[in-house]
């Protein structure tokens, strides 16, 4: 084990890719949920924030009442940014029960459901519920499969606002040009029309892809 704790925690990260099958993966999640936040704060991991900040420009409804799914939410980092940027109202999803446990002890959010993406269908009762749907850090390579994005377009409301991330860095190229053909797919089919991308650099970690799309 390396010395330097960033290496470390990268080392970890990158482990998750290893593990292939979606048990596996839950069981990589479980194991991590106690120590993901303290972890990602050492990488300095700014997608929850600039994902956030996004939403912004483009959302002119109440934050208070508007009503936001915070898809793969792990321990509840995003619903912290956009909690402090005035939204209240959060439901969770995400495979991971010891990531759950740690996000309803947040206290943002008004429900929690466990969904191993790609493998389980959403909720049928979310379809057209959100105002925000948020998926930040989960679009990647080994993670959640491209066609979930289908699934955020059913949930959010007619005009409603899909904010996601997915990496730029080499190993993710090829999930990205297939996440871009599938928005771009669904743009031509009049699902949703994108209304920003935002390119970001840094390094391994922290590179990401902010998307707003209106559903």
């Amino acid at each position: 084990m390396s010395a330097d704790p960033f290496e470390n925690v990268k080392a970890t990260i990158l482990s998750a890719h290893e593990s292939t099958t979606p048990g596996e993966k839950v069981n990589f999640y479980n194991s991590w949920a106690k120590d993901y936040d303290q972890h990602v704060a050492v990488l300095d991991y700014r997608a929850p924030t600039l994902a956030a900040d996004s939403v912004l420009p483009h959302f002119s409804g109440s934050r208070k009442s508007a009503a936001v799914l915070d898809v793969a939410c792990g321990t509840g980092l995003v619903a912290k940014q956009m909690k402090k940027r005035g939204f209240e109202l959060f439901v969770g999803v995400d495979g991971s029960d010891a990531m759950l446990n740690e996000a309803k002890e947040s206290g943002l959010y008004q429900d929690l459901k466990q969904c191993l993406l790609g493998e389980e269908p959403f909720p049928a009762l979310w379809a057209g519920s959100f105002d925000v749907v948020m998926i930040v850090g989960a679009l990647s390579v080994g993670q959640v499969p491209v066609a979930v994005v289908r699934d955020l377009c059913e949930a959010a409301k007619p005009g409603g606002l899909i904010c996601m991330t997915t990496r730029s860095n080499s190993d993710n190229l090829r999930y990205k040009t297939a996440l871009e053909r599938e928005l771009q797919q669904m743009e031509k089919e009049g699902l949703w029309s994108c209304v920003e991308i935002t390119e970001v650099d840094g390094s391994v970690q922290q590179q990401s892809r902010p998307v707003c799309v209106d559903g």
